[in-house]
C-alpha cells in the first residue's frame, strides 16, 4: 500500500509517522508549503512535495496516482479544495484507490450554549470558515461515491501536542485566562489524531466521526492547569467581555458544545491515549523532561 497526505501540517505528519511505523505501507508521500520544509520531510522517509494551493503541484502527480490511502488536511479557500480544484484527474487516475480521509473540524456544528452533541447534530456554522468545511466535507463525500471507496470524516477538536501546548504559550507570553461564563472547549492530542488515522486506514472505515477528548473544560482551566505544573504564577483573568482579540479569536468563542467521541471509540474498539486535557499535558511535561 502506499499513502499521500494532502497538507503534511501537525496532525498530517504525526499520522504519516505512525502509519509508517506500522510497516504496511511501501511509500508515504505528502505535501508542504515550502522546499524547505519538503527536505526537512524527506529526511523523516516521507516523498514530500511542494503544493501551495493555487496551482497545481509540479511534482506530486506520480506518488498520488499510486496511492491507496489518501489523507486532505488542507482548508479549503472560497474556491473549494484545493485538492479537488487541482488534483482531481490524479486521483482518477489512482488505479488502486481504497480509502480516503479527511480532516475537518468541530467548528461545522456551531453553537449548542454548551449542550453535549453528536453526528447527529445539525450544522450551523457561525463563520466563512466553517461553511467552507461543511461544503468540502460533501465535496469529499460526493467524490468517493463516484469513485466507490470508504471515506472517513475526521471532525477534529482544538489540537494540541508537544511544541504546540498551554506551556509553550505559558513561556512565550501569549497564554491568557480569558473568562466566559459557561465556555468549554473539547480539545483532541496530536498523537491520538496520527493513531486514530492508522487505525481506520487500516480498516478502511467509512463513516463522518468526531474525534475530541472525553473531558470539555473551560480553556481558563488548562492555564491555571499548565502555570502550577511549570511552578509559575498563571496570568491573570480577563472578562470575555473586555478581552483584546482578533476577530478569528473571538469567533471561536461564539461556539460552546460538549463533543461526544463516543461513535469512533466505538467503530475501532479503542479508547484515547489522552481523554482529558490534564493526562494529555502530563504527557508532555514528563516528555519535556526526559
Amino acid at each position: 500500500m502506499n499513502a499521500f497526505f494532502f497538507g503534511l501540517g501537525f496532525s498530517s505528519t504525526e499520522a504519516s509517522m505512525q502509519m509508517l511505523a506500522s510497516g504496511h505501507y511501501a511509500t508515504i508521500g505528502g505535501t508542504t508549503r515550502t522546499a524547505e520544509k519538503a527536505a526537512v520531510l524527506q529526511t523523516r522517509n516521507l516523498h514530500a512535495h511542494v503544493f501551495g494551493g493555487t496551482a497545481p503541484g509540479a511534482t506530486l502527480g506520480p506518488d498520488l496516482r499510486a496511492a491507496s490511502h489518501v489523507i486532505f488536511s488542507i482548508a479549503p479557500g472560497s474556491d473549494g479544495d484545493p485538492a479537488l480544484l487541482h488534483h482531481r484527474a490524479d486521483l482518477d487516475a489512482a488505479p488502486d484507490l481504497q480509502w480516503l480521509c479527511y480532516y475537518s473540524t468541530v467548528g461545522v456544528y456551531g453553537d449548542f450554549g454548551g449542550a453535549w452533541i453528536d453526528e447527529s447534530a445539525p450544522l450551523v456554522p457561525r463563520n466563512d470558515r466553517s461553511d467552507r468545511r461543511v461544503l468540502a466535507e460533501q465535496g469529499w463525500r460526493d467524490y468517493a461515491a463516484q469513485r466507490g471507496v470508504p471515506l472517513t470524516i475526521l471532525r477534529l477538536a482544538g489540537i494540541y501536542g508537544p511544541g504546540r501546548s498551554t506551556f509553550d504559550k505559558l513561556r512565550d507570553g501569549t497564554a491568557r485566562r480569558v473568562v466566559k461564563p459557561g465556555q468549554v472547549f473539547n480539545r483532541i492530542h496530536v498523537e491520538d489524531i496520527g493513531r486514530v488515522t492508522a487505525l481506520a486506514a487500516a480498516a478502511r472505515l467509512n463513516g463522518t466521526f468526531n474525534l475530541a477528548d472525553d473531558e470539555p473544560a473551560p480553556p481558563q482551566d488548562l492555564v491555571t492547569h499548565a502555570a502550577a505544573m511549570l511552578g509559575v504564577e498563571p496570568p491573570p483573568e480577563v472578562a470575555f467581555a473586555v478581552a483584546e482579540m482578533t476577530p478569528m479569536q473571538r469567533s471561536f468563542y461564539a461556539d460552546n458544545k460538549r463533543v461526544s467521541n463516543a461513535a469512533i471509540k466505538k467503530a475501532l474498539g479503542i479508547e484515547l491515549l489522552y481523554p482529558n486535557y490534564r493526562d494529555g499535558l502530563a504527557a508532555i511535561f514528563k516528555d519535556e523532561r526526559s
